[in-house]
């Protein structure tokens, strides 16, 4: 895998925190347990994502996770992100790096936590949706 890079500098992790409708939204797997502890209170096991209700909430959790070490990325216009297959098509190895997905007429559509997994996507069938997103 392309895991690594000559890029030293790359030492901090990246979130992408999403704007979607009234929530803040994030997917990543902390191999540190005492970290996913600190966050678990916006833990939503149904959708696998943390959930934040509020700027407040958001600004408290992207303190934490920078004190930890990651950088955090704030997103409103998910439309980079956002990618769509046929839902009568196999989806299940998108859906796992999406932060959220929905139904469309024919089309299982996701955001995707970040352009890496957009592309990883795009590889496995998806495309990505014009216009709105």
């Amino acid at each position: 895998m392309s895991g690594q890079t000559s890029d030293a500098n790359a030492k901090s992790d990246k979130i992408n925190i999403f704007k979607i409708g009234s929530l803040w939204c994030f997917k990543y797997f902390f191999g540190d347990r005492e970290i996913f502890m600190g966050l678990a209170d916006y833990y939503n096991r149904d959708k696998y994502r943390f959930e934040l209700k509020n700027v407040g909430e958001r600004n408290k959790v992207m303190k934490y996770l920078e004190e930890k070490g990651f950088e955090t990325t704030l997103i409103e216009d998910t439309s980079e992100y956002t990618v769509k297959i046929d839902r009568f098509k196999k989806y299940a190895p998108i859906l796992k790096n999406s932060v959220d997905s929905e139904e469309r007429g024919n089309d299982k559509v996701f955001i995707m936590k970040d352009l890496a997994s957009v592309e990883e996507a795009i590889a496995k069938g998806a495309e990505k949706v014009e216009g709105e997103s």
